[in-house]
């Protein structure tokens, strides 16, 4: 009886699973299911793991990869009086250039959005150029510019004036503060500029039919109407002034003023011996300083409605300025020449003089081109980011196109997480990003050999980018019906098809947005680069840095030329596609 029935089974043919047992595996390596566990995977390697590893290294004793024991003496050794004027300086800093970029942009935004002045169009393109510009090139530019000694307008200025004393001295507070606010300034225009296009002006018109003047609507109604979007942009610069490390490097060092991304730097390169547990320490309270700013604005928020576009169908409401919309027009330009001219001038002018300070006709000369042209550092750093420029902002985009599809496009189980996990490193300050990967790249095992190498940049690149791409397409998809993706997948589509040739086909214009903005993300980015990077590895950011300590002011004009017209080029790619791409839709 048993060997019949033994005979009766195929001795090839599995077990049949049980009924509830395969409709669970079915449900759990279902597609959604695997997309949403790779994608959790992928965003805690970016994000969780370098946090976890900043946490690790603060409490190890010796540096990445080496044998040490676990204590306390990194969080000690940050408890003193010189790393509390560190932390004062960073925040008054930080705050002293929020303040007044903040109220350029708004006033920026309103003469773009709710004027008439002439050619709008035009100068917001000149307006947000310098967002695109490195901010380690206008750096060098201003440290020419304004060096007390040799500096250009220092120089104009006493020959024009008679002067002895120079006036300006961007080694200073000061200087550190004009810098920042350069590139500030158009980060944050680019965020609340939409926000006046879109705010119904019925709102402020009712205020006015009630006997407001103009400024008390535009003060009690249209500011607290923009109070989410104001307090954002409050936020993210406030954060962005507390990272900030070309502006402290640059203008801040010489003049002994210390902030916490410097003392990270010198901490781990200007020290007989490097002390990563230090370094680790003073990151990880970043990290907590940075997550009370963004509770604080929750605590702000809550409870609050905030209401400004509704079902009614409204035309924006421009206002008529007159004869006042040619000085609006004329502050525009002004603030073009100041951020853009100004500086691209000085490296131009720069390019052609023997030495930096002397200009005369004796010392005009072409060989630092040639220097340049001839040097093969230089030409590898150029190849490295422009590999990973493009290599890079094709990753963001493509990782933040599928993030924001699930958080904003689906109702699957686990896109809280997902979204919270893109959002992470939005709080990871560059220099505190490239410590947790210096950690998280050692301690990966022998097979895997990411540290020293070209892709721990571009892994650095990818998550410092990630939050920009989830924003950039999470608005973009909100915008677009569900009845497209439903008859797509109706029609025997896939999930990748419908979100290549359907979401992502019509939301292009802001696709390409994001990448422009991930690429030249990664071309500026140099607190977590300066970390990362190794021999063979450098980027153009790192060599720039390189030369101007080395004294090769010269070369480092011709360099962040040939990097304006990269810029330049992709900038108006960028524009010329969105066009056309929105003429064709």
């Amino acid at each position: 009886m048993t060997s019949n029935t033994a005979d009766a089974i195929p001795r090839n043919q599995p077990i049949a699973m049980p009924a509830p047992l395969q409709s669970f595996a079915q449900r759990l390596f279902s597609g959604r299911n695997v997309l949403v566990v790779s994608l959790v995977a992928i965003l805690s390697f970016l994000a969780v793991y370098p946090l976890a590893m900043l946490l690790y290294g603060s409490l190890h004793s010796t540096p990445p990869g080496m044998a040490g024991e676990f204590n306390l003496n990194g969080y000690k050794s940050i408890l003193n009086w010189s790393n509390t004027v560190v932390l004062l300086n960073t925040v008054a800093i930080s705050l002293g250039k929020t303040i007044p970029s903040l109220t350029l942009a708004v006033l920026l935004a309103w003469i773009i959005a709710r004027t008439d002045t002439p050619w709008r169009d035009k100068l917001e393109v000149l307006i947000t150029l310098p967002f695109f510009i490195p901010p380690i090139l206008t750096a060098m530019a201003w440290g020419m510019l304004g060096n007390p000694q040799v500096g250009l307008l220092n120089q104009v200025w006493k020959w024009a004036t008679g002067a002895t004393v120079s006036p300006i001295n961007v080694y200073s507070y000061g200087g550190v503060i004009w810098h920042m606010m350069q590139y500030s300034t158009p980060f944050l225009f680019l965020f609340i500029v939409d926000i006046f296009r879109a705010m119904d002006p019925a709102l402020e018109e009712s205020s006015r039919m009630c006997g407001a003047s103009r400024w008390r609507t535009f003060r009690l109604i249209t500011l607290m109407l923009m109070l989410p979007a104001l307090t954002n942009s409050f936020i993210l610069s406030l954060i962005r002034g507390i990272e900030s490390f070309e502006s402290p490097l640059f203008f801040g060092t010489p003049a002994k003023i210390e902030v916490i991304t410097t003392e990270i730097y010198n901490s781990i390169n200007h020290r007989a011996t490097p002390d990563y547990q230090y370094a680790t320490a003073l990151s990880f309270a970043i990290m907590v300083m940075m997550f009370l700013l963004v509770v604080w604005q929750w605590w702000l928020l809550k409870g609050r409605t905030f209401t400004t576009v509704t079902g009614k169908g409204y035309a924006p409401n421009i206002m008529k300025l007159g004869k006042w919309k040619w000085v609006t027009f004329s502050f525009c330009i002004l603030f073009f020449v100041i951020t853009v001219v100004l500086p691209v001038g000085q490296l131009l002018i720069g390019s052609f003089f023997k030495f930096f300070g002397f200009y005369s006709y004796d010392m005009l000369t072409t060989e630092h081109y040639v220097a340049v042209f001839n040097n093969a550092e230089v030409w590898r750093a150029m190849g490295n980011t422009m590999l990973l420029g493009l290599l890079g902002a094709t990753a963001v985009m493509i990782l933040g196109s599928i993030v924001a599809y699930v958080s904003v496009r689906t109702k699957w189980r686990g896109r809280r997480l997902i979204d919270g996990l893109a959002w992470l490193p939005w709080m990871m300050p560059g220099m505190v990003l490239g410590i947790g990967f210096l950690w998280a790249f050692a301690m990966l095992p022998g097979p895997i050999p990411i540290y020293g190498t070209i892709w721990a940049l571009m892994l650095a690149y990818v998550a410092l980018g990630t939050p920009i791409s989830v924003r950039v397409m999470s608005s973009a998809y909100a915008q677009l019906s569900y009845d497209l993706e439903e008859c797509s997948r109706v029609h025997g589509a896939t999930f990748m098809q419908t979100m290549w040739r359907i979401l992502i086909a019509l939301a292009w214009p802001s696709f390409a947005v994001g990448w422009v903005l991930a690429f030249f993300g990664i071309m500026r980015e140099l607190s977590a680069s300066i970390l990362l990077y190794s021999v063979g590895s450098e980027v153009l950011s790192v060599v720039l840095l390189r030369l101007w300590a080395n004294g090769l002011a010269e070369q480092v004009s011709v360099i962040g030329l040939m990097m304006m017209l990269l810029v330049i080029l992709f900038r108006w790619v960028q524009l010329k596609l969105i066009k056309s791409r929105i003429s064709t839709l």
